[in-house]
């Protein structure tokens, strides 16, 4: 049952973040550094929700670590998101397979 709280809570987190400047602005925002705040606060608040997830999602930080720095390595060459999946899996599997886990 909690789940559906924690899915209706980001949703309406999501919808409040993208709902909000558009009613509280009316006119056309010129400000450079208001548009800009307000273009990355959603690829912030998706950040602030996965991060800590993915640190907590195996048995070992060490493994999380690995798997995160070979999802950034590979996301910043412009690999597909299933490659940089299938990559990251295969390096927690592979680092917990040494680590004993």
């Amino acid at each position: 049952m909690k789940i559906y709280f924690y899915i209706l809570l980001m949703a309406v987190t999501t919808y409040l973040i993208r709902m909000l400047p558009l009613t509280l602005f009316q006119k056309q925002i010129t400000n450079k550094y208001i548009r800009s705040f307000l273009y990355y606060v959603p690829y912030a608040c998706l950040t602030a929700m996965t991060v800590p997830a993915i640190f907590y999602a195996t048995k070992s930080v060490i493994s999380a670590a690995v798997g995160f720095a070979v999802a950034v390595i590979l996301g910043y060459k412009k690999q597909s998101l299933p490659v940089v999946a299938l990559f990251a899996c295969i390096a927690v599997f592979i680092m917990e397979r040494l680590l004993g886990l």
